[in-house]
């Protein structure tokens, strides 16, 4: 197994010290990480998830308007971030790991 860059252990080193939800992913889209405070939110420890492929996320976590109607994965603020490579910020509302649906 490849060693890890030292900026990615470097970072998630210092998101296991910050008090707020961070979730981290790779240019794929792939999620590398999520520190305790964001494990409430996703329902479920990572620890007991690990990393998840892209392609997984989207089954994973269920994304939607904060009124319910769906939407298209075009709008989803990590697929607008990745692929217009700007920052992407809205809430969202998604049915979590534990099954509970909540509004980030």
């Amino acid at each position: 197994m490849p060693q890890e860059p030292i900026e990615m252990i470097l970072l998630k080193h210092w998101a296991s010290y910050v008090a707020l939800p961070i979730w981290l992913t790779d240019i794929a889209g792939n999620l590398i990480y999520y520190n305790e405070p964001a494990e409430p939110i996703l329902g479920r420890r990572f620890d007991e998830v690990g990393e998840i492929p892209a392609d997984r996320l989207a089954e994973l976590f269920v994304t939607s308007n904060p009124d319910g109607t769906p939407m298209s994965s075009d709008e989803v603020p990590l697929v607008v971030a990745l692929t217009q490579r700007v920052p992407m910020h809205r809430v969202v509302r998604i049915a979590a790991l534990d099954g509970s649906v909540r509004l980030i």
